[in-house]
Parts: C-alpha cells; sequence; structure tokens
C-alpha cells in the first residue's frame, strides 16, 4: 500500500492513464490525411498506403535515433519526408503537422481522470509527466497542473531516472516524497520505482505484472479507487 503520509506531490503519466491515446491518435491521423487531400494530394495519395507510410516512419526513426524521445519532431520529419517522396511542397511539413498536433490535443477523458485531477489538485502540486507530446493547456486540463516534464523538452523518455527526478525537482520535492501513476509497468512503474518514488500502477485492462521486483506499491484499476485510499476523499 502506499504511504499517504510521505506525499508532498505526485506526478502523473497522461497517455492512456488519464485519456485513450490510439483513437485520438486515429483522428489525427484522418485530420492529417484530409489536410493533405486538399493542400497535396500526391502525398496522400502516398500516405494512403499504411505500408508505404510506415517504412518511412521506420526509416526516419532509424536515421533520427537520437531524437526517439522527440515524438513531434518524428512526427514532422516524417510528413517532410512523405511531401519529398511525392513532389508536393516540402514547406508545407509544418502547416500539416499544426493539423495533426492540434487535432492531436483533442482527447476523449476517461471518466474518472477530471474528478482525481481535481480531488489531488486541491492537495499537492501535480505535475504530468509524459513521454507523448501532448499538452496538457491544450487539451483543457492545465488548471489542475502545476507543471509539465516531457521526453520532448527534457531530452530523455521514461523510464529514465532523469524525467522522473525532473518531475520531483518541477514540484519543488525530493524524489521519495513523490507518488507517480502512471498505466506504462515498464516505462512509468520500473522507472519511478528505481528513482524511489512511491508508484501506482493504473492497470485498466487487468494486465499480468511481468517486471519482478520491486513491484509498485498499489495497483488499481481506475483513478477513483485510488482516490479512495484518502480517508477525506468523498465520492
Amino acid at each position: 500500500m502506499i504511504d499517504i503520509s510521505k506525499i508532498r506531490a505526485i506526478t502523473l503519466d497522461l497517455d492512456d492513464t488519464l485519456w485513450p491515446v490510439w483513437p485520438t491518435i486515429g483522428r489525427a491521423e484522418t485530420a492529417l490525411q484530409d489536410w493533405m487531400a486538399a493542400h497535396a494530394p500526391s502525398t496522400a495519395a502516398l500516405s494512403a498506403d499504411p505500408e508505404l507510410k510506415k517504412a518511412v516512419r521506420a526509416e526516419i526513426n532509424a536515421h533520427h535515433s537520437d531524437r526517439a524521445h522527440d515524438l513531434s519532431f518524428l512526427r514532422l520529419q516524417s510528413i517532410r519526408a512523405l511531401l519529398q517522396q511525392a513532389g508536393d511542397p516540402v514547406h508545407l511539413a509544418e502547416a500539416a503537422f499544426e493539423v495533426f498536433f492540434a487535432e492531436r490535443q483533442r482527447v476523449d477523458l476517461f471518466d474518472d481522470a477530471l474528478p482525481a485531477l481535481a480531488f489531488w489538485s486541491q492537495r499537492y502540486p501535480v505535475v504530468a509527466l509524459s513521454n507523448g507530446n501532448a499538452d496538457v493547456h491544450r487539451v483543457g486540463i492545465g488548471e489542475h497542473f502545476h507543471a509539465s516534464v516531457s521526453a520532448q523538452s527534457l531530452g530523455v523518455a521514461k523510464p529514465d531516472l532523469r524525467i522522473f527526478e525532473a518531475g520531483a525537482s518541477a514540484a519543488g520535492v525530493q524524489p521519495h516524497e513523490v507518488l507517480h501513476i502512471g498505466d506504462d509497468a515498464h516505462a512509468d512503474c520500473v522507472g519511478a520505482l528505481a528513482a524511489g518514488m512511491q508508484v501506482v500502477w493504473l492497470n485498466r485492462e487487468g494486465h499480468a505484472w511481468c517486471h519482478g521486483d520491486p513491484r509498485p506499491h498499489l495497483e488499481v484499476r481506475d483513478l477513483l479507487a485510488l482516490c479512495a485510499c484518502w480517508p477525506e476523499y468523498k465520492p
């Protein structure tokens, strides 16, 4: 179990913790494809081939392995590569990326997300800690966050200890005073445990733990089950 008396801040994953990420990415991909059809039809034709698009992304990822933490950069470079391959103006890449990025911020929050955020943000500094490129302010939940630390901004991704240490620092506390909450058993839980944090695994789908010891301090199926650990929490 977690020791609530030792918590002075909360760090919180975003994608698949506060909202399901792949429906969001799917809508963003569709918005990008529609924009390409209107502004760069040859690129839209190429992009309609999922295997070709996947191959381009894999090539970009391999060529820029030092930027694996920066999903926005990789997405922009992939768009640029497709435009170039199709013979469309490469300068369209930035506008195309913004179409994708704007739609990527339109998320459908899990039902438990806002009540849990409201409860915790009244009690602790809450810091977003994400490997993704969602922006809590553009998503519309920025009022609940004290700060945001992303792999893109820091240059390293979870489970690297430095991103967890940066999250604690952003909250003005030490790592052992932080409760980290996330859905990814490896990136969130293994990383935060190594950083010395208390850790809650948000395991919505009931997956088995496959990472040996130590285990997360607590495993829950939803965020409100975690809120119930606080005596003052009223559903």
